[in-house]
């Protein structure tokens, strides 16, 4: 009889301890979604249990609800912060997926940081446990030829993330991608944009005020400079995605800012477009019962002369001119 009772009340205590780990300072959370949280972790209960843990929590815990119906539990604004030694499974997926998709964006001593919580995400999923199993029916697949990541000098990527984290100047060496020649220059850290395999500091040069781009594995030496980065005050990060520019804008003398694109299709290659629009003004004309026309004002990089040239031949007619010629300049006439 009394191992049936130490059995109870090891039960409820573990239980409650994983109530009390589900409970935030800022969000209600109510009975019935803790009982779901919990299920997913294996432990059954009934919403009755629930509600008497909360109660029974709340005379040794700064908890407090919020008395309507049902109710919502939450920790006091006042408590003190809490640290349980606990992550449940849907916490440590999201910190397994953070490490892997996420951790060569991080600054290298903030990853230091979270490596602790990296470690305790993957000691507390067992094998057997069904959320684990998410990691391995989930993937993020690139939508142009995958290729491997280019080499880093670790040395140089940290001084660049701590630049750029401290808002100071970076000192660096760089190594022209056409001539090879390697140069010295002071640069003033904007933001970090990935795409594809290749990471991109976006900044402007101590004795220049146009933003560039320099790709991260061609920094041959990097350190942090004492001196303030220099901002500029209308740099807009998504902005400036959205202009093109890193798309490389195409070295033709009639290229302007945005272009008026228009597209001439059938009905079965249209679908595309009508599921993944090109722009926000993108729109679509039906002329006859199987030719349509997209028109989409874009800004006219080598990236969308790429992507045009994998339809090849689906695309009936491209405008502007200077487009089409852009996209069928690699072909040989018969």
């Amino acid at each position: 009889m009394t191992g049936h009772t130490e059995k109870e009340t090891s039960n409820s205590l573990y239980r409650q301890w994983q109530i009390l780990a589900r409970l935030s300072t800022g969000k209600w959370i109510g009975t019935r979604e803790l009982q779901q949280q919990l299920q997913r972790e294996g432990i059954e209960t009934s919403l009755r249990t629930i509600q008497r843990d909360l109660n029974q929590i709340a005379q040794r815990f700064p908890i407090e609800s919020n008395k309507t119906v049902p109710q919502g539990w939450r920790w006091c604004h006042d408590a003190p912060i809490q640290s349980l030694p606990h992550m449940t499974s849907s916490q440590a997926v999201t910190f397994m997926m953070v490490e892997e998709h996420l951790k060569h964006l991080l600054p290298p001593s903030l990853v230091a940081e979270m490596n602790p919580w990296f470690d305790a995400a993957r000691r507390s999923l067992p094998d057997q446990n069904h959320v684990k199993q998410w990691m391995n029916r989930v993937r993020i697949v690139p939508s142009s030829q995958p290729l491997i990541p280019p080499m880093v000098d670790q040395a140089a990527q940290q001084a660049i993330y701590e630049a750029l984290l401290q808002d100071k100047q970076l000192e660096c060496e760089y190594q022209s991608r056409i001539s090879g020649e390697e140069k010295t220059y002071v640069l003033n850290p904007l933001a970090l944009v990935q795409k594809g395999a290749v990471i991109y500091l976006i900044c402007t040069r101590h004795d220049k005020n146009a933003i560039q781009t320099f790709a991260l594995h061609r920094f041959k030496a990097a350190r942090v400079l004492e001196s303030r980065a220099m901002h500029q005050n209308d740099f807009h990060l998504d902005e400036y995605i959205e202009s093109g520019a890193l798309g490389f804008r195409v070295d033709y003398q009639k290229a302007t800012e945005n272009i008026e694109l228009k597209l001439t299709m059938n009905a079965k290659t249209v679908h595309f477009f009508e599921e993944s629009a090109l722009s926000r003004d993108q729109v679509i004309e039906q002329f006859t019962d199987n030719l349509y026309q997209v028109r989409a004002t874009v800004p006219f990089t080598s990236q969308l002369v790429w992507w045009l040239r994998g339809f090849g031949r689906k695309i009936l007619q491209i405008e502007p001119q200077i487009v089409a010629d852009a996209v069928y300049e690699h072909e040989v006439d018969a």
